[in-house]
């Protein structure tokens, strides 16, 4: 018969907490609200929490604006997510909404996002299986809806493309 094993749950002083955020955040960026939650799952008091993430923020290991500017320029660039999306992403992690408006307008305007979201569009539709164009057009809105782009551009940019597919295919034959 199978025992369960039991993990006990590894503790850490705070000052134990600092050195361990002091080298994850040397690595790569992280949010004040990352760093408390993993010295809640370490067992650190809230106050101590508190010191801890106040001393890393004067010593600029952790910088919510930076964190954000790094997520957002992720996301738009690697992940191909659309504004909508990437505000509620850093909403949940726990940025201030200053810190996110600040942030997202100019990188967005700096991307061209109805050029971004058509690309994507374009890839997807690649995999879609389809009876109609109808059924195209909902699955491309959907698809872009999902990513966090603009309902009127995503109903425009899937527009845009199923008119140049019905002019190219016979939706007769697909399926």
């Amino acid at each position: 018969m199978e025992q369960k094993v039991t993990r006990t749950k590894r503790t850490k002083s705070p000052q134990q907490a600092l050195q361990s955020l002091m080298r994850l955040c040397a690595r790569s960026e992280h949010s004040s609200s990352d760093a408390l939650r993993l010295m809640k799952r370490w067992g650190v008091e809230d106050g101590e929490a508190q010191k801890v993430v106040a001393r890393l923020e004067n010593e600029r290991f952790i910088d919510d604006t930076r964190y954000a500017e790094a997520f957002v320029r992720d996301k738009l660039n690697l992940s191909g997510w659309g504004a909508y999306k990437i505000k509620s992403s850093l909403r949940a992690k726990g940025i201030s909404r200053e810190i996110i408006e600040e942030v997202i307008a100019p990188m967005i305007d700096a991307v061209d996002m109805s050029e971004r979201l058509e690309e994507i569009m374009l890839r997807k539709m690649r995999t879609l299986k389809y009876k109609s164009s109808y059924d195209a057009k909902t699955k491309l809105i959907r698809f872009a809806a999902s990513r966090g782009y603009n309902m009127d551009e995503a109903v425009e940019c899937a527009s845009k493309i199923c008119g140049k597919i019905e002019d190219e295919y016979n939706f007769d034959n697909i399926i």
